[in-house]
């Protein structure tokens, strides 16, 4: 018996570690394949130009220049367009998440005729393609004056951040127990001073991860940017079709451009990781 407890425990244990060698392979695999597009664009923006065209290309680099950013900021206006990205994004993030909030505080905690139909209608929202509704918002916009304007953009882009938004951090809101909101009145707080005394403090790791998410679909977002605004007022992301000229795409200033364009996007995430950690493990275990 005892014998037979001990192959059993080694097989075990065997086919344990098999397991997890081949979890560690599988987050491997995935890793490569998420981070070599990444690799090939910093790879891309360090090469001589004559050799990101090359048909047989090196993956390593070979040698390394730093013209292609020279170039980048010289085929284009580049500071506008990123300021005009940056403002876009900043904009909608803090009134989505503001705004957000406080719908997902409503849905979440109070009970109100038509809170189903709310719900199910943030959630058709967010299934309705974005190219459907591109010459609907460009008629309202051109009604409203608001067509080739930054606030006409950040409009557009809450309506579809905004959605994710409130359904994202209803989620947060739904995981904080109802009984820490109570037992603050009862010691006599107001339902306010009950919520940012306990409940904003619980939240926030969530509102920073969302915030997060909606800076990424602001800022990456192309097609709207495209089609709403001027090459005069463009944004970062519609800035980059100005390496594809009659002549041929340059593709290494392109690549130099989109690794600036990623900077922003790093440092954030960079600056908030810890608080996006703790936001997108919120409410995996209760109790």
């Amino acid at each position: 018996m005892s014998g037979t407890n001990v192959i059993a425990t080694t097989g075990s244990r065997s086919g344990r570690r098999r397991s997890k060698l081949g979890w560690n392979l599988l987050g491997l695999l995935v890793f490569v394949t998420a981070g070599f597009p990444v690799y090939w664009m910093l790879n891309t923006a360090f090469k001589p130009a004559k050799d990101a065209i090359d048909p047989d290309p090196s993956l390593l680099p070979t040698s390394l220049t730093f013209s292609n950013f020279g170039r980048a900021l010289d085929i284009a206006d580049f500071w506008g367009p990123v300021g005009r990205s940056l403002v876009v994004s900043l904009t909608v993030v803090v009134i989505g998440v503001a705004v957000g909030m406080l719908a997902a505080l409503a849905i979440s905690r109070f009970a109100f005729r038509g809170r189903k139909v709310v719900i199910v209608g943030i959630l058709a929202v967010q299934m309705v393609p974005l190219v459907a509704m591109i010459i609907p918002v460009f008629l309202l916009l051109n009604d409203l004056g608001q067509y080739d304007r930054l606030t006409g953009l950040i409009i557009t882009y809450l309506t579809f951040i905004l959605p994710f938004t409130v359904w994202t951090l209803r989620g947060f809101i739904v995981n904080i127990p109802r009984e820490l909101e109570e037992a603050a009145m009862v010691d006599g707080c107001s339902r306010t001073t009950a919520f940012l005394r306990v409940v904003f403090p619980l939240l926030a790791p969530g509102m920073v991860a969302t915030s997060v998410y909606g800076f990424i679909q602001a800022w990456n977002e192309y097609l709207y940017a495209l089609m709403l605004m001027s090459q005069q007022n463009q944004t970062a992301t519609v800035w980059l079709s100005n390496f594809t000229t009659k002549h041929g795409t340059e593709y290494a200033p392109m690549m130099a451009g989109s690794t600036m364009m990623a900077v922003p996007i790093v440092v954030l995430f960079l600056l908030v990781q810890r608080k996006m950690a703790a936001g997108l493990t919120a409410g995996a275990v209760k109790g």
